[in-house]
């Protein structure tokens, strides 16, 4: 009798099928739950570290006005863009962020010495990857996703084209419309413009033009992170995404342009 006692109890203690193909789709429903929550968790983290490594950044460029005698920092790494010339002087950052293979053109920028940790120069949503002499792509990822302002000493006096079209400012001092709280300093680039050092786009004077020369990123919710003269940072979100064509200078479409104009709006005129 005791043994069938037993072997009564171990059979009630067991799961039938139907119960477990609930217990099975009760974690279904939950995972679908929680995974869009747990993404955009992860998505919060992703702008929140990246806001902080522009941060850094934008205090970096700050400590090198203060040891300059207010002068900015040089931001003159820049490549051929039609009538436009290449330059590749002194400057906050060196090199091309899609071929770079080491982090030593990001060492030998002017900002470097004021914080050396090259992971605040890369975003963490940033997913691209360098590329071979050839185009290939590899695994590798990108040491570097922000660029610096034409607006803040950008090029300055390497040709007639750049102070007549494209100006800047050189000195803190002399920032003023846009005011140091609206004057773009680093952006949050989009990987397929990403190149050289600088963030570039078309003056109200540069013919009329309405280009990407280079394109904010779309990686935060549809969105960018920026950084401005003040000190501040901000997320600012996108109406329409900026998906890179392929080709640049790359024509504003309808939808874009009431963003285009408000990031026009954070350069010098």
């Amino acid at each position: 009798m005791k043994l069938e006692f037993n072997a009564r109890v171990m059979k009630q203690k067991g799961f039938t099928l139907i119960e477990l193909l609930v217990v099975i789709a009760i974690i279904a429903i939950l995972a679908a739950l929680l995974l869009p929550a747990l993404a955009r968790a992860k998505q919060h983290s992703q702008t929140a570290v990246c806001l902080n490594n522009l941060k850094q950044l934008e205090t970096c460029w700050h400590l090198y006005v203060v040891d300059n005698s207010d002068v900015l920092v040089p931001n003159n790494s820049v490549v051929n863009l039609g009538d436009i010339p290449s330059v590749a002087g002194a400057s906050w950052c060196l090199g091309d962020a899609v071929t770079d293979v080491s982090t030593t053109n990001i060492q030998n920028g002017l900002l470097f010495p004021y914080n050396k940790s090259v992971a605040i120069y890369h975003c963490p949503a940033d997913l691209s990857t360098i590329v071979d002499a050839s185009g290939n792509a590899s695994s590798q990822p990108r040491s570097r996703s922000y660029n610096m302002s034409q607006s803040v000493n950008g090029y300055p006096g390497f040709s007639p084209i750049t102070s007549q079209f494209i100006p800047c400012f050189t000195a803190l001092a002399s920032i003023n419309s846009p005011n140091v709280t609206q004057c773009l300093v680093f952006i949050d680039e989009n990987e397929g413009t990403m190149q050289d050092a600088e963030f570039g786009m078309p003056t109200d004077s540069y013919g009329g033009s309405s280009d990407w020369w280079d394109m904010p990123s779309n990686r935060h919710n549809q969105g960018a992170n920026l950084s401005f003269a003040d000190g501040h940072v901000e997320h600012w979100h996108w109406l329409a995404p900026m998906i890179f064509q392929g080709t640049i200078p790359q024509p504003v479409s309808a939808a874009q342009m009431p963003d285009y104009l408000r990031v026009r709006a954070t350069i010098k005129q």
